[in-house]
């Protein structure tokens, strides 16, 4: 899957390369409009800010800019003339150079994914626009049909950025492609739209004020993205304040060290195999971190941490008390229901409950165990459990991320000998 990664990676690269190079051979068309353009991606990209839980920075006001200049048809009423490969150039040029004091302040391995979807858009943007553009000012229709115009380019960039993201997301976490692409089109008329309709006013300023216009409609972006930093900076703190309550069991010896980490990566990779949105991963997410603090209240600890061995009742127990001190920290009721109805019969679980309860039993079923023969056991035996305790589903989705090259059986059905036997644990 990481091909298809490669692949946006390398149609940007021979893209910017073929738009500078024309661009230098042919002149640059209204250099003031394009200088100016490519000081804001630059700016952009080096106010960029990195969002909680995300791998890459994201750079807005950059991606703004750039579909700005890729809508621009004229400047102070004159036909901007600029082509399809000029704004490529144009958007190379400012990422490169915003991105340059970012290199230079922490060198590390670079993974462009939003620089070259940023290229793609904008180029793909610039080819839908402009030709229409031409057209309906060649054919009078410019005035009335301007406004419909530029709403169907929104529309049409919105969904090539959000296949853009899919394809990116599907590679690199190794995930398949539908659901990268919901949760995509999920973003892609929210924040993309937003994007896309800033660029199309900074376009429609310029045509009517000039470049002027440019620094009037910046500012206001500017505080709008230190506002984005400073909440990020929030819900960075906010994750991280989590992740300190869930090493409160480790650090009191109730459960081994990185088990609730490693519960929680376990967890969101079989939720993107079952397609969960980003919202519900978050949940997910934090609930998985805090799935055993509920062992904090027990005079006497458990042995090795382990909860699925305990009889329904105590292990329902400890649910309902982890979920009360989830309630007390402050932290959403929804993260605080996932803890609390971990442990029921998993017909009556939400979801997310039911991927945590996979995910810790597999944990507890592997800990100190043959790392080669032991995720198949612990697989056989969570099969087993299926009939009441484990959701088929899930146990489904376990097998595709720890084992992908394993056939899948079905779950045994209810009654039959293997689903008899009840939880894997005893």
């Amino acid at each position: 899957m990481r091909r298809r990664v490669a692949a946006v990676h390398a149609a940007a690269a021979a893209l910017a390369l073929a738009g500078l190079l024309v661009t230098v051979r042919d002149g640059v068309r209204q250099p003031a409009a394009a200088l100016a353009f490519a000081l804001l991606v630059a700016a952009g990209e080096a106010v960029r800010v990195r969002l909680p839980g995300g791998a890459h920075p994201v750079a807005p006001l950059a991606t703004a800019a750039a579909l700005g200049y890729a809508l621009l048809g004229e400047v102070e009423g004159r036909p901007a003339g600029h082509g399809v490969l000029q704004v490529v150039a144009v958007t190379a040029a400012g990422t490169l150079a915003g991105s340059l004091p970012h290199l230079v302040r922490a060198p590390r391995p670079v993974r462009p994914d939003r620089e070259a979807g940023r290229l793609l858009t904008a180029a793909f943007a610039a080819a839908c626009y402009q030709p229409l553009h031409t057209w309906a000012e060649a054919t009078g229709l410019g005035g009335p049909w301007h406004a419909p115009l530029v709403l169907l380019v929104l529309l049409l960039t919105a969904g090539w950025d959000a296949v853009l993201a899919a394809v990116v997301s599907s590679g690199r976490r190794s995930r398949a492609f539908p659901p990268s692409l919901h949760d995509a089109l999920r973003g892609a008329f929210g924040l993309v739209q937003a994007l896309t309709a800033t660029g199309a006013v900074l376009a429609l300023a310029v045509g009517a004020g000039g470049l002027w216009a440019l620094p009037v409609c910046w500012v206001p972006l500017l505080l709008v993205q230190f506002a984005v930093r400073r909440h990020a900076a929030v819900r960075a703190t906010y994750r991280q304040t989590i992740a300190s309550l869930a090493r409160a069991t480790e650090v009191a010896g109730c459960t081994p060290q990185g088990h609730a980490r490693r519960v929680a990566a376990l967890s969101r990779a079989m939720a993107r195999e079952l397609g969960l949105a980003e919202p519900d991963l978050t949940v997910l997410e934090y609930a998985a971190l805090m799935h055993d603090i509920g062992q904090l209240s027990l005079v006497d600890p458990l042995v090795g941490g382990a909860t699925e061995p305990l009889e329904e009742s105590e292990r329902r127990r400890i649910a309902l008390l982890g979920g009360a001190v989830v309630r007390q920290t402050g932290v959403r009721a929804d993260v605080a229901l996932v803890v609390e109805r971990q442990a029921d019969p998993w017909r009556e679980q939400p979801l997310t409950a039911r991927l945590v309860r996979v995910a810790n039993a597999f944990e507890e079923l592997t800990a100190g165990q043959d790392p080669v023969a032991a995720p198949l056991r612990a697989l056989e035996r969570l099969r087993l459990g299926a009939a009441r305790d484990y959701d088929p589903r899930v146990v489904d989705a376990l097998a595709r991320v720890v084992a992908p090259d394993l056939p899948g059986p079905a779950a045994p059905a209810p009654g039959s000998a293997s689903a008899a036997t009840g939880s894997p644990f005893g």
